[in-house]
């Protein structure tokens, strides 16, 4: 029997789906908000691979739907990855399909999900998803559906929330194997520049660049000079160290190299001989970006100093392993604050943490912004202190 909670009493099912972007510890999510749901009468249910669980049901034996019952949660690891998978390429309102010609064309499915959702009798939806999720759920819920979000980034770029989920934990995976890095740098007396995630915002390479001491952390907040780079490594790299760690977000923006060919590489576009399905600049990272701006900025800079610079990666290694403790607290409490949110009627939020306080903001105020790292902020003010170089005078 339901129980009567205000503007939420016609609730009785609730669905759950991840986004795209893997991230460790999902499971703490299911388990904050299976738990919230069942104190109030309400089932949950998973919906497979984002939307996909429901558009194609026929991909998946128990029919693209999980049972997320009392008893799961009972054996359910709240640090493993999840049970539900996430979403691919599936946004229903540009779902790519193959037509009979052979020619892939993208169909605005938005209505048939709204269908699905009263065939299966799901009366909300409890969303994980990044800043281009919460943009779909919008527009979702200006048809009609009732969402709430939880906000995901391992970049902490999403705006109105301080601490998304899985950033801590992508944040202490980047120190660990930045020390490591530090460590081989040291011993191998070169100069590592590691690239680490981050393509619109530069929270990871900062906080971990200070955590572990880089000589300079590289962000896209701060387009580089180079030279200026060039210089304060000569300052630090002597006969009696000599060897460094330069930190650098993956969307950090390098000035062009400058030239006076104009003739294409050999081979043409790579683009042109990929899938319909391909997107990107034409380049030999079509297929691979990360890493590009680790590989450029070594290479220029060795250039100026007389060193040797090896560029390295972290790239998708800092979604893996387990979560930290903190992650998995905040995991418990974003799903749990997210069931609170459906029975107050708050539809259309975005569940936000903003210590103390879990806040739901709505999804009009959370989208088409990011959540960057400010130039006068104390992040930047204690780098500049430790005496860590940020790409140019500030």
């Amino acid at each position: 029997m339901m129980k009567e909670i205000g503007h939420a009493s016609f609730l009785r099912r609730i669905g759950f789906i991840v986004g795209g972007g893997f991230t460790p510890g999902v499971n703490a999510l299911i388990i904050g908000a299976g738990l919230a749901a069942s104190k109030w009468g309400w089932d949950l249910v998973g919906i497979r691979d984002g939307f996909a669980g429901l558009l194609f049901p026929e991909r998946y034996p128990d029919g693209g739907l999980v049972s997320l019952n009392p008893e799961l949660f009972e054996n359910l690891d709240p640090a493993a990855s999840g049970v539900l998978g996430q979403a691919a390429r599936v946004d229903p309102f540009h779902v790519r399909r193959v037509n009979e010609d052979g020619m892939v064309e993208e169909l605005d499915l938005s209505d048939e999900i709204l269908e699905r959702f009263k065939e299966k009798e799901i009366d909300a939806l409890i969303s994980v998803v990044g800043g281009r999720g919460l943009s779909i759920m919008l527009k979702l819920q200006r048809k009609g559906l009732n969402t709430v979000c939880i906000p995901r980034s391992i970049e902490n770029d999403i705006a109105t929330t301080m601490v998304s989920f899985g950033f801590n934990s992508a944040l202490s995976f980047t120190i660990e194997m930045l020390d490591r890095a530090r460590q081989a740098a040291h011993s191998a007396r070169k100069i590592f520049v590691v690239e680490v995630q981050g393509d619109r915002s530069g929270w990871t390479a900062l906080q971990a660049g200070i955590a572990v001491g880089a000589d300079a952390v590289l962000i896209p907040e701060i387009p580089p000079d180079l030279s200026y780079v060039a210089t304060r490594l000569k300052d630090k790299v002597s006969a009696g160290r000599s060897w460094g760690l330069i930190v650098v977000a993956e969307g950090v923006e390098v000035p062009a190299e400058p030239t006076t060919s104009t003739k294409k590489p050999a081979g043409g576009s790579l683009k042109d001989s990929l899938s319909p399905l391909a997107s990107g600049v034409s380049s030999e990272h079509v297929i691979q970006r990360s890493g590009q701006a680790a590989k450029t900025i070594a290479k220029r800079l060795q250039l100026l100093i007389a060193e040797e610079f090896t560029p390295m990666v972290l790239g998708p290694w800092v979604r893996g392993g387990r979560p930290t403790a903190v992650d998995r607290q905040l995991g418990v409490c974003y799903g749990a604050g997210a069931v609170r949110a459906l029975r107050e009627g708050q539809y259309g939020t975005m569940v936000a943490f903003n210590p103390p306080e879990l806040e739901f903001i709505p999804l009009a105020k959370a989208i088409n912004r990011l959540r960057t790292v400010p130039l006068d902020g104390g992040f930047v003010q204690v780098a500049r202190s430790l005496g860590i170089c940020l790409g140019r005078e500030l």
